[in-house]
């Protein structure tokens, strides 16, 4: 199994991330990094990510800005 993020303008285009991901083996890891580099993300121009999982959407669009 491949966990990934996809990384999104507020309108859903994809962009590239300020930091480059790589491929995770489970949810938590793939999470936690997220946690871990979302501001960095943010200011560099992503508003909002999608997870999947080998391919399939998990849960989103989720905003990297405070609600």
């Amino acid at each position: 199994m491949a966990w990934t993020w996809r990384f999104e303008t507020s309108d859903g285009t994809e962009t590239e991330p300020a930091v480059q991901p790589e491929e995770f083996l489970t949810q938590g890891d793939a999470e936690s990094w997220l946690g871990q580099v979302w501001k960095e993300l943010k200011d560099g121009g992503t508003e909002q990510v999608r997870l999947y999982e080998d391919g399939t959407e998990v849960y989103g669009p989720m905003s990297l800005h405070d609600a």
